[in-house]
């Protein structure tokens, strides 16, 4: 009895390999053609019928070479419902602009949540991976964003993919904007058939070849230039910053389709910070200012660029708020808490507003200044509130300390080494990514 033809899994016709052996055989015995002859047409015959997915494989073996950092899709759970096809479109409904889409609630959600699994996006870094770190709680993956007067709509990777063609998305800021820039890349890496990712300088790039796009991450966290823009070296004991100078940084955003912008986390350490002087020569020469002044100025000098190098034509400029803390229990009624570590639920009280300390002239003046900037609109994401309630979510123990994933002895001790600031993925990110998402194609409806 003749064993079945295997088939290629993509094509569904038989094997090119198989077929290949079988005509060989039966050249090689019916006719004189010498064997290596017969294999040679064969192998050209197989390249004229197959040609995809020969030409793919040997594509993906030179990534693997000389990138190591090729996505093969493999889907290891249940996939996600997508929307219906119209023809060839994929439709979404958008809410409306008059819609507060920072006010709601966290509504839990395992069927629609995650919107992907970490074990399937191999570019996600050690600091955020925090099932692979040790975490065993999933449920913090699991709640979606409910605003009060309407709905984020589902996410569609195609959808942003389609925008995205031929275009560029840039992340720019501190590591909460890395960690954002990280979601998304996570967010539509499952409708790419291969993709790759690679570090130059400040930045770190994902491109998708197939739609010649790339989301882009660009190290500047207190957006203008300081001594502390190395993206490798970085944890200094004076940061010091020119508020006046963003060229060097800003060079590398020219031109970019869509900018993200953030800047909070570094301005936390003091209550003053540290500038340089009017014409000072090197970092030596430095001042100490308050912090809410310097961060005014900052963002002066910042507009200041938005307004002279962004055509708002044929770009768009984003603003994300404050990504809060979760260091003192106390400000969510748990005074045997230990900072965020053994949190496994948001906080679910809605009465009263929840303080856990982001600071409110900060976030005022960054609404205020994108509000009034008319010339060239910047669109404030406002991602505060929802995320203050999200003390559960926080990468915690399970995360890495000088490159290296904290030890048991190190997890054991979360007072010393739990961190507050940094979000797991997939997590909450991803709803700000929706919420971006939302905005991007609310835009473009209009443009």
């Amino acid at each position: 009895m003749q064993a079945p033809r295997r088939k290629s899994p993509r094509t569904g016709l038989p094997d090119p390999s198989i077929l290949t052996s079988q005509l060989a055989s039966y050249f090689h015995k019916t006719t004189k053609i010498p064997l290596y002859i017969t294999v040679l047409s064969i192998f050209f015959l197989a390249i004229c019928i197959y040609g995809e997915d020969i030409a793919a494989l040997a594509e993906l073996s030179f990534w693997r070479i000389h990138q190591d950092l090729i996505y093969v899709r493999a889907v290891k759970h249940k996939p996600r419902p997508r929307l219906p096809l119209n023809g060839t479109q994929l439709h979404v409904h958008l809410p409306p602009d008059t819609c507060d889409l920072s006010a709601g609630r966290w509504v839990f959600d395992n069927v629609s949540y995650p919107l992907y699994y970490e074990e399937e996006c191999r570019f996600l870094s050690l600091q955020v991976t925090c099932g692979r770190n040790g975490r065993k709680d999933e449920a913090f993956q699991q709640w979606r964003w409910q605003p009060n007067d309407c709905s984020l709509p589902r996410f569609e990777p195609l959808l942003l993919l389609k925008q995205l063609r031929n275009k560029r998305l840039m992340f720019v800021g501190d590591s909460l904007n890395r960690n954002q820039w990280g979601s998304l890349v996570c967010m539509v890496q499952s409708e790419l058939r291969y993709a790759k990712k690679w570090e130059d300088g400040n930045r770190n790039i994902f491109y998708s070849k197939e739609y010649n796009a790339s989301i882009e991450f660009y190290w500047a966290p207190f957006l203008v230039e300081s001594n502390s823009d190395n993206p490798k070296i970085h944890s200094i004991p004076h940061r010091i910053i020119n508020p006046d100078r963003i060229e060097g940084h800003a060079v590398y955003w020219k031109g970019v389709d869509y900018l993200i912008f953030n800047t909070y986390i570094w301005w936390m350490n003091t209550p003053n910070m540290k500038i340089l002087r009017p014409n000072a020569t090197d970092w030596s020469d430095h001042e100490e200012v308050i912090r809410i002044d310097v961060y005014r100025r900052v963002m002066g000098t910042w507009s200041d660029w938005i307004y002279k190098n962004v055509d708002p034509a044929k770009q768009m400029v984003f603003f994300m708020s404050i990504s809060p803390l979760h260091i003192n229990s106390n400000q969510w009624g748990d005074p045997n808490g230990i900072r965020c570590a053994l949190e496994t639920q948001p906080v679910l009280n809605y009465t009263e507003p929840l303080n856990v300390g982001s600071d409110p002239q900060m976030f005022d003046l960054v609404s205020n200044l994108t509000r009034s900037m008319s010339k060239v609109p910047v669109t404030f994401i406002d991602i505060t509130r929802m995320s203050e309630y999200r003390k559960d979510a926080h990468t915690s123990v399970y995360t890495v300390r000088q490159g290296k994933v904290l030890t048991s002895k190190q997890q054991a001790d979360p007072q010393t080494y739990a961190d507050c600031i940094h979000w797991c993925l997939p997590g909450v990110p991803d709803v700000w990514n929706q919420i971006l998402y939302s905005k991007i194609l609310s835009k473009s409806a209009k443009s």
